[in-house]
């Protein structure tokens, strides 16, 4: 299979703890996290599977109530290879409600990398890879019943010619009817983008749509997202661009026909490679922003660009120039439109540490950057962001490990959003306080009470397992 195209560099050499960058009000350093109030834990479940090998989640949704919460990664089966695996969770308690798992005909690597909750609350999605046998991998599409976890439907999608087909991403309609599954599709010798609507009740295939850019080359879909009204579709990536290398490549689809709306590339003028691996879209409507990294030579800076979601027309794009590599990996609006965060990590001389930016959603300028170091003086990278319903907090989640060791832990960090001062930190160390924990995903409820993180996490027996943990919020702070 493939893998994402760009992802951490390795570590670098220690040389002190926390390091103040040009630019940076210098990084916040974890401290321990409290016992109750903001920031405190409220439980933490873990799930292991069948063969007892290892689990890893990759994605948390919380449903419409914000009395369960669905996780969905991978899980290495008793009789196959690995195979998706969705746990359901009671919100307040952390008890587990069911469990589901789901393996391709290949009998073979089944990966989920995103889970959506039903906007009505009757069902729950998962998206990812899976191997068909003959047909290769494929996009693999799975509902549940909400309440018991029993499959509803499970619709496969195989491009041309049996190649590799790769989902990365999923939304759901605002209405709960329709499904869009996005990520990349072999044709021939070079993958585009494919994107492929669903009906939610049932499964049934409602459109595809392929893109490929002006260079013929590789063209990658990352993300995925819908408009408020439920009319459009937007996904983002990197397509190859001939002269301009990999450019960001933005499309806008309508959602009842998938009929392409728009599409804009956005080269930074360097003729580097610019990848876009997170899209958000505006709660109003009227605007779409990417994030990712623009790599010249061996070095990458955050990369990020605002659309007008009409028209496709860019509003405007920004490129760091903080020095020393940093990487945008999530990006999140806050409730009101005003403001776009950006999170990733940037280069120390102790290696990374979290770097979140914010800016004003309007005109671009930036309000306020943050980096953070969860307490670890390695590779300490921000993994998503999301942005709290009350407006005033910004979350942001990933992993932090010390220098020279296999070790980490997962780092949550709060925020104001308004300022960039930081709230609160806190971390979760599974039972092997020898190994690593990486969180990879994010979710808050719908009353701004409790915040959902999970990932991977080392268990007892040396193997990783689903690690998710409910820290409070506070909700008169979130």
């Amino acid at each position: 299979m493939h893998k994402r195209l760009l992802c951490a560099a390795a570590a670098v050499a220690a040389a002190s703890s926390t390091l103040a960058l040009p630019g940076l009000a210098g990084a916040q350093a974890f401290s321990p996290p409290p016992a109750t109030g903001p920031g405190s834990q409220l439980w933490a479940s873990r799930y292991n599977g069948p063969a007892n090998g290892d689990d890893a989640g990759r994605s948390v949704a919380v449903g419409p109530g914000g009395k369960a919460v669905y996780v969905t990664g991978e899980s290495l089966s008793s009789v196959s290879k690995n195979d998706y695996a969705t746990v359901a969770y009671n919100a307040t308690t952390g008890s587990k409600l069911w469990a589901s798992r789901y393996n391709g005909p290949g009998n073979g690597d089944d990966i989920a990398v995103a889970v959506a909750a039903d906007p009505r609350g009757g069902s729950v999605f998962v998206t990812g890879i899976s191997d068909g046998g003959a047909s290769a991998d494929d996009y693999a599409t799975v509902a549940y019943n909400a309440v018991t976890g029993a499959q509803l439907w499970a619709s496969r999608f195989n491009g041309p010619g049996n190649g590799i087909d790769e989902a990365a991403s999923m939304a759901v309609s605002p209405d709960g009817t329709k499904v869009f599954v996005t990520g990349q599709s072999q044709a021939g010798s070079i993958d585009e983008y494919a994107t492929v609507a669903y009906n939610a009740a049932t499964g049934a295939q409602l459109w595809v749509r392929r893109y490929h850019g002006p260079g013929n080359g590789d063209s990658r879909a990352f993300s995925a997202g819908v408009s408020p009204d439920g009319t459009r579709v937007f996904v983002t990536g990197t397509s190859w661009g001939g002269a301009s290398r990999y450019d960001f490549a933005t499309l806008a689809y309508n959602a009842a026909t998938g009929a392409q709306m728009w599409a804009s590339r956005f080269n930074d003028r360097t003729n580097n490679s610019d990848t876009a691996l997170s899209l958000a879209v505006s709660p109003t409507g009227n605007a779409v922003y990417v994030t990712g990294q623009r790599t010249a030579g061996i070095g990458f800076h955050y990369e990020t660009a605002a659309y007008n979601a009409t028209t496709g027309a860019q509003k405007w794009s920004r490129v760091s120039t903080i020095p020393g590599d940093n990487a945008a990996e999530s990006v999140a609006v806050s409730p009101n439109g005003g403001t776009v965060f950006i999170a990733g990590y940037v280069e120390v001389e102790t290696g990374y540490d979290y770097l979140t930016i914010a800016y004003n959603a309007v005109t671009g300028v930036q309000e306020w950057e943050q980096a953070y170091d969860p307490g670890r003086f390695g590779d300490n990278t921000a993994a998503a962001v999301v942005a709290g319903p009350g407006g005033t907090t910004v979350f942001v989640t990933g992993r932090g490990e010390p220098t020279g060791f296999s070790t980490s832990d997962y780092g949550t960090v709060a925020y104001n959003a308004a300022t960039g001062a930081q709230k609160w930190a806190s971390s979760y160390q599974g039972p092997s306080s020898e190994a690593r924990d990486a969180a990879s995903s994010l979710a808050i409820n719908h009353a701004g009470t409790a915040l959902f993180v999970t990932g991977e996490s080392t268990g007892a027996n040396a193997k990783y397992d689903y690690g998710t943990v409910a820290y409070d919020t506070a909700v008169t702070g979130h």
